[in-house]
């Protein structure tokens, strides 16, 4: 046998022989072992990256959760203090923590009926005016007269036209009712449908409002895009479409940036003859409403709503279908409706929020087609093209919050107000401690060696039952007993051991 060929037999008999791996083990547990030596260099280099982003999280949050253990966090005065301080000082204290309580319980109620105003309440809608205009520039019946013994009869310059998006709340008398009374009719109407269009030539002016804060175009969408019906390639810029999205805002910004709060959006394109467009307005509301599906709208006789709204449409018919098991009310049996949405015969109710996600999307823009004219005989006298849209009113911006700087000096305020308590604490346990010893030294003494006694007995792990003079003392079942309500689960203890391990010195003992 040549010895290639018996290299060959001999390869072949070795790829049939079993081999083991020595990561075999973390193979089946689903972890692919990775050799830092034969990574790529980029690779390498992410890695580490990633490592040290890791570690600096683990050092940031193990720093915070050392300053949170070593700020005192109880604020209540002792019970007793009162006897011990001369005046009204402690009396007084308790009132303002009280009113404090008020107010918090005032602030929270509030917040939660704001929230609920947002997602229950009548949805209101606005009348909303837009004009659309263009105006042209260097056009070829705008240009100077051409030199006729000249070899290059190009103007040296391109045609161009500038389109204007202007729009304004209108203020009527009648918005209010009108709004309240065609609520519900608009949650069933498209974009499409709630458009009016007033095709008449206008040449109305924007009204010009005062300049106090009020609510603008760009307040009730949250993206504009204009398509043009022209070929890709017959496009001189290159593009077949203008889009605008409204920045990221901060949900307590009480000032929007410039690029959110506009009444007028501008732009400028190539061209020297008539080109069709259609604007789309994206409507920006809270919450957000979705189309539902056929099988999804069966159930709630609605095309569009939100999502807590649909929710709790499907909880309500759940209830008075009586879908519900006897022994797990969160498990629902499902009908021929659910079945045909969810596709099971039965489903969690905690579930639902991403069961529905297949059978929502997102609302059609509302369209609003306009010819972009070039010609001279249109602008000899231009009119723009104005829509009276009905848009859900958005939500007036919150008040402005506190800086900063008072936020910090307030959460110092209170760190110094907990310190102060702490001092006070101390300061009454060590007058208790003198007050007995002043009553009945004999008996103090033999109490507090008894109680010594019996912490040393715990530490040492030498604890049993105490016998002689302190079992008849009625200590035992004071420091024996456990739990929350036992005097070593007490906050107070613990927030006591966690700031005299956080103090103590470098050979970690606090004394």
């Amino acid at each position: 046998m040549n010895p290639a060929a018996m290299q060959q037999r001999y390869a072949q008999n070795y790829q049939q022989m079993p081999q083991r791996s020595p990561h075999t083990s973390s193979t089946r547990r689903g972890q692919i072992p990775i050799n830092p030596a034969h990574m790529p260099q980029d690779a390498k280099k992410m890695l580490d990256a990633q490592n040290q982003e890791q570690m600096k999280r683990t050092a940031e949050q193990a720093a915070s959760a050392k300053r949170r253990a070593e700020k005192p966090t109880d604020k209540a005065m002792p019970e007793g203090i009162e006897d011990l301080i001369v005046g009204d000082g402690v009396q007084q204290y308790k009132k303002l923590r009280e009113l404090e309580r008020k107010l918090d319980a005032v602030m929270m109620r509030k917040r939660l009926d704001q929230q609920d105003s947002l997602h229950n309440a009548t949805k209101k809608y606005s009348t909303v005016r837009i004009w659309i205009s263009n105006t042209v520039e260097n056009q070829p019946w705008q240009g100077r007269d051409l030199d006729e013994n000249a070899f290059d009869f190009t103007s040296g310059v391109e045609a161009t036209y500038r389109v204007k998006i202007e729009g304004r709340v209108i203020e009527d008398e009648d918005a209010d009712d009108a709004s309240e009374k065609g609520s519900d009719d608009e949650d069933d109407k498209t974009g499409e449908d709630a458009m009016e269009y007033d095709g008449a030539p206008s040449t109305e002016a924007p009204k010009q409002l005062a300049s106090r804060q009020r609510t603008k175009l760009s307040h009730f969408v949250k993206a504009i895009t204009v398509d043009f019906d022209r070929n890709k390639n017959l496009q001189p810029d290159g593009t077949t479409q203008v889009e605008w999205k409204k920045p990221q805002v901060a949900s307590n910004a009480a000032v929007l940036p410039p690029q959110a709060d506009f009444d007028c959006l501008e732009f400028e394109r190539k061209s020297d003859e008539n080109i069709n467009c259609m604007i789309n307005l994206y409507r920006d509301e809270i919450p957000e409403r979705c189309t539902l599906s056929k099988e999804l709208a069966n159930i709630l006789d609605t095309n569009e709503d939100d999502r807590p709204s649909i929710i709790m449409g499907i909880w309500e018919y759940v209830k008075a279908m009586g879908l519900q098991q006897d022994e797990e009310k969160r498990l629902i049996q499902c009908d021929d409706r659910l079945k045909a949405v969810f596709k099971q015969d039965t489903i969690h109710f905690p579930h639902i929020p991403s069961l529905i996600l297949p059978h929502l999307t997102p609302l059609p823009p509302v369209s609003l087609p306009y010819t972009i004219r070039v010609d001279p005989d249109f602008h000899a006298s231009p009119t723009p093209t104005i829509y009276n849209l009905r848009l859900p009113t958005p939500p007036s911006l919150p008040s402005l919050p506190p800086s900063l700087p008072i936020l910090k000096q307030l959460s110092a305020y209170e760190e110094h107000l907990a310190l102060l308590i702490q001092a006070l604490s101390a300061s009454q346990r060590k007058y208790q401690f003198l007050d007995g010893y002043k009553r009945d030294p004999v008996t103090f003494v033999k109490r507090w060696m008894a109680s010594q006694k019996r912490d040393l007995e715990v530490v040492l792990g030498e604890s049993g039952r105490l016998e002689g003079d302190v079992a008849g003392m009625g200590l035992g079942s004071e420091w024996r007993r456990g739990g929350q309500d036992g005097v070593w689960g007490s906050d107070l203890v613990r927030e006591g051991v966690g700031l005299m391990v956080q103090k103590g010195g470098r050979d970690g003992r606090a004394f």
